[in-house]
Formats: structure tokens, sequence, C-alpha cells
């Protein structure tokens, strides 16, 4: 495992902003592969997410951040841009590497949490752009952690516990993001809810 994830993590999130920034209005009510989450409800879970981890960083209780948060439609770049901050914030402290954090799911370390970090953003990332057409896959070596740590992190099965569905397949042709998000249950068509097993 990388011994400092954030260089990945500012990496993917740079990702992210241009992929939110590339979203045009009249997509912001399709669907994505995240099930449950339109292209508007995921942009604002992608910026909660990284609320979220700063709220975990920080020690205060990250449920306490909408799992969705709101914006005008024409201001989704600069909502994931102050969530951005806040984050930064709170983990551009080295010593929150190696300091226990507690979130919903376990206590650990504060590299995990930022390994987790990093694969919402790739995964979130990923399903924007299969959903608004644009290009889907990140730097390979940042997909290629992620998956590396999500694999270890994150059984195959039972997933009982774990917010995640069953893996899918990947298809042959499959870059590392898009089997990143094969590994945590998404699959680009069709896009269905899936029963976890």
């Amino acid at each position: 495992m990388q011994q400092d994830p954030r260089p990945l993590v500012r990496a993917a999130l740079d990702r992210a902003r241009r992929i939110v920034g590339g979203v045009r209005a009249d997509q912001l009510t399709a669907p994505t592969p995240c099930p449950g989450f339109d292209v508007r409800a995921l942009a604002g879970h992608l910026a909660s997410t990284l609320e979220r981890s700063a709220a975990i960083g920080a020690g205060r209780d990250p449920l306490t951040v909408p799992e969705s948060l709101t914006a005008p439609d024409d201001d989704w770049p600069a909502v994931l841009e102050t969530a951005a901050e806040h984050y930064w914030q709170v983990w551009d402290d080295d010593a929150l590497l190696d300091r226990p954090v507690t979130a919903p799911w376990g206590t650990f370390p504060g590299r995990v949490a930022m390994f987790v970090q990093l694969d919402e953003l790739l995964v979130h990332g990923w399903d924007l752009a299969v959903a608004t057409g644009q290009d889907a896959e990140a730097d390979p070596a940042l997909a290629e952690a992620a998956l590396e740590v999500m694999r270890i992190a994150l059984p195959e099965s039972p997933r009982e516990g774990f917010p995640f569905y069953p893996p899918v397949p990947p298809a042959p042709d499959a870059g590392p993001t898009e089997r990143l998000a094969n590994w945590v249950g998404r699959a680009s068509e069709p896009w269905v809810r899936r029963d976890r097993t």
C-alpha cells in the first residue's frame, strides 16, 4: 500500500472536477450506474463523500452530513470545490495518516480512510462519466492503486455489512477504472439495482 495516498487522492479529485465540470444541464436527470442516483443526485453525493471524510478525520459524526448535497444546477463545480477545501483542511495533516479514525464501518488508520475516499472519487467519477458520455477511464496508476486496496478491504463474498453489491465480471476490454467499478458491483449496462447476496 502506498505510504502517502494524498497525491493519488489529489489526482482523482482533479479528474472528478473535470467530469463534474463537463456535465450539461440537460443531463442532470439522466440515470447513472450508481443505483438510485441520477446525475444531479450523484454530483451531490460525490461532494458529500468529501464532507463526510472531513468529518471522519476531524472526529465528528459523518452521518450529520446529508447523503447527497443540494445546489442550484449550475453550481455543482463550486459545491465540489468547497467540499474539497473542507476535506484538505483536515487531511493535509501528516499526523492523520497513522492516527486511528472512526467511520460507520469501523476504526482504522487515517491512510485507509484516504484510500476509501480515493475509491469514492474514482468510482463515482466513473459513474458520472459513463452517464454523461465522458471519458470514464482515469490514469491507470490511480485505478490500479485503488483496486489493489479494495481487493484487500472488500471481500468478494460475503458482503454483508458492506455498502456494496456483488462484483460484476469485467468485460474482456475493460480498463482498470471500469474493473474497479465492477469490483464494487457496477456495470455500465444495464443500470439496474442488483440484489445483495
